[in-house]
């Protein structure tokens, strides 16, 4: 008897095989991305999905380049402070009549010529620094302009207790009006001790001009540190035997032998003996 013949094999099988293995890959995706396996976020510049499965283009960058800022305004020029022509507040009238002196020795003053030493001192109860003025001094002595710029001479402060020749005093109009008549020298304006003077070994200035000037130089604008250098080398010229000259021409520097002071009488004001190297002069006005 024949065997029987074999019965074709349904699809139904075959079909329920692919359901399964889609159902199992959907489930293993599902997995993948539930713990965060081959997520890829979309790179800059990428089309981004958007909740109602529209594309929308990621926001463009805002510009990040500084912003060109306004020129900035020219800071204004550096000025120069104005010249002190005159110390304000009272100036003591008197001190104690004694004197502190500068203890330090200072170099030599000049290229050749005799040296010629000298003492500064202040006097007590002024109220100024002996150092101080002992600076000033110097700074009048050492030019370039002063005495010294003539080689005849040379000049160089000492302390105390070694020989001198001549002391430059700073004094209070009282103490002042005493040492220079005590030399025959009055200082007298209006009846007050005004000027500055040399007697013999001594050369005094009044604390008065030294912090005030005078009025006629403070209009002219003389500042006080030029009327300061030209009454040491005024005085100090005296000493060294210079006499008194006139204003050799309106509009020309006054000669530091002039009384300037007093009046400038034409001229512009100057402090020193020597202009560009060469010893400046008015014409003589003292009589022997």
């Amino acid at each position: 008897m024949p065997s029987p013949r074999p019965r074709p094999a349904s699809g139904r099988p075959a079909a329920r095989r692919r359901r399964s293995a889609i159902v199992v890959l959907a489930f293993l995706a599902a997995a993948l991305v539930g713990v965060g396996v081959a997520v890829q976020r979309p790179s800059v510049g990428a089309e981004v999905l958007v909740s109602d499965g529209s594309t929308a283009q990621p926001p463009v960058p805002s510009d990040t380049s500084p912003t060109p800022s306004a020129s900035p305004s020219p800071s204004p020029e550096p000025t120069t402070p104005a010249p002190v022509l005159a110390l304000p507040g009272p100036v003591p009238t008197q001190g104690r009549g004694s004197f502190a002196y500068d203890s330090r020795p200072g170099p030599v003053l000049g290229r050749a010529g005799a040296v010629r030493r000298f003492r500064v001192a202040v006097e007590n109860g002024s109220g100024q620094d002996v150092h101080a003025f002992g600076d000033a001094v110097q700074r009048a002595l050492a030019g370039p302009g002063s005495w010294v710029d003539g080689g005849s001479v040379r000049l160089r402060r000492v302390a105390p207790g070694e020989g001198y020749d001549f002391t430059v005093y700073l004094a209070t109009r009282v103490t002042a009006g005493r040492l220079c008549g005590n030399g025959g020298i009055d200082i007298r304006k209006g009846g007050v001790p005004y000027t500055s003077c040399r007697v013999p070994g001594k050369v005094v200035i009044n604390l008065d001009r030294w912090q005030t000037s005078a009025p006629h130089l403070v209009a002219a604008g003389m500042p006080l540190e030029t009327y300061r250098l030209y009454v040491i080398n005024h005085e100090v010229g005296h000493q060294l035997g210079h006499h008194h000259e006139g204003c050799p021409a309106v509009g020309r520097p006054a000669p530091v032998m002039q009384q300037q002071t007093l009046f400038l009488g034409g001229c512009r004001a100057n402090p020193w003996p020597y202009l560009n190297g060469k010893r400046y002069t008015g014409p003589p006005t003292w009589k022997p």
